[in-house]
């Protein structure tokens, strides 16, 4: 999730944790504790594939902020020694503050390495957009009404457990309609006879309204989108080609088995110019994606290896509007329009 709404969240459940009775500082080491996990962007890899697949490992680790938070509980003591009292309240701070941290970037569809060192796939449980409002602005305002109520702590505080109360019902709504459009698609590939390997439910940017659908095959992708008010349970799909023939001589190559890994074979392979650059097919829409790498390039005839550099796409926001208005309209046969759409 965006940063801005981690420390939200962590302010929200410091205040709700220790605010009554330490007052604002609880709000402010709780917001300390929810950004902490990401600050692993600032140590640079020399690699782009590594900044990319490492992020939201070790810091984000069950095992890694478990012990960490009885040194970041050690810290907080001696800067506010007359808090002593609390020691439980502010081991369970901060231990919340990490674990919803992660929890909650286990909800979006980056993939996130809970349980590091062990080499186990990243979560990725794609409820969420990477940024929603709905989700974030109810925490931001509880947090807010705690800060200036902060004389009539048990007003703010109230607001803030409101805050958190109606940002959980909206994950648990996340959850219920991603399964009800998974369903959908599962229904649409059944009936077209649509042979597939996985199938992945995004919810679209901003909005859990409107669902991106991929569909992955042995060397071909489908993309579709649903929106929850759709009359026909049915999910128009483009088809696209893998191209993984480009990767034949660079099947060992680092970069690549990482991100094969990474995307849980959410990915497809295209020839720009004489490079071979990857495409992680879980952020984005046909034909710009978020995260492409170049892994390879050719000479002479050859597709040789190279350090992994990324290939920055072409944004617009203004090509979002497509994404709203197929919220409340529903195609007759096929989604070209979204599908050719820029983001």
């Amino acid at each position: 999730m965006d940063s801005v709404t981690q420390i939200a969240l962590g302010a929200a459940i410091g205040e709700a944790t220790l605010g009554k009775k330490i007052g604002n500082r609880a709000v402010l080491w709780g917001a300390f504790c929810g950004m902490f996990p990401d600050l692993d962007v600032l140590i640079p890899l020399g690699d782009a594939v590594k900044d990319f697949t490492y992020h939201r490992s070790a810091s984000h680790s069950l095992f890694v902020l478990t012990l960490l938070t009885p040194l970041f509980v050690w810290l907080i003591l001696k800067l506010n020694p007359k808090t002593i009292q609390y020691r439980k309240r502010w081991i369970t701070l901060v231990f919340l503050a990490f674990t919803t941290h992660i929890l909650l970037d286990c909800l979006t569809v980056y993939g996130t390495q809970i349980f590091w060192p062990l080499q186990t796939p990243p979560v990725m449980w794609s409820t969420v957009f990477i940024i929603d409002p709905v989700y974030s602005l109810p925490l931001i305002t509880g947090v807010l009404f705690a800060l200036v109520l902060s004389r009539n702590k048990l007003t703010g505080h109230t607001l803030n457990k409101i805050g958190l109360g109606l940002s959980s019902l909206y994950l648990v709504w996340t959850i219920g309609v991603k399964a009800h459009v998974g369903g959908i698609a599962k229904e649409t590939l059944n009936l077209q006879n649509i042979s597939h390997n996985q199938v992945l439910t995004i919810a679209a940017p901003f909005n859990t309204l409107l669902w991106r659908v991929l569909v992955m095959d042995d060397d071909k992708y489908y993309e579709g989108f649903y929106s929850i008010f759709d009359e026909n349970r049915r999910v128009n799909f483009q088809q696209y080609p893998i191209q993984k023939q480009l990767l034949d001589s660079l099947q060992d190559h680092w970069p690549v088995k990482r991100l094969q890994w990474f995307t849980h074979n959410n990915y497809a392979v295209e020839q720009i110019h004489n490079d071979i650059v990857i495409k992680d097919l879980r952020m984005g829409f046909e034909p710009v994606y978020v995260f492409q790498f170049k892994v390879g390039e050719i000479k002479e005839g050859n597709i040789i290896p190279t350090k992994s550099s990324e290939v920055e796409p072409e944004f617009d926001l203004s090509q979002l509007r497509p994404v709203w208005d197929r919220i409340w309209t529903e195609p007759s046969i096929t989604m070209t329009g979204l599908s050719r759409t820029k983001w």
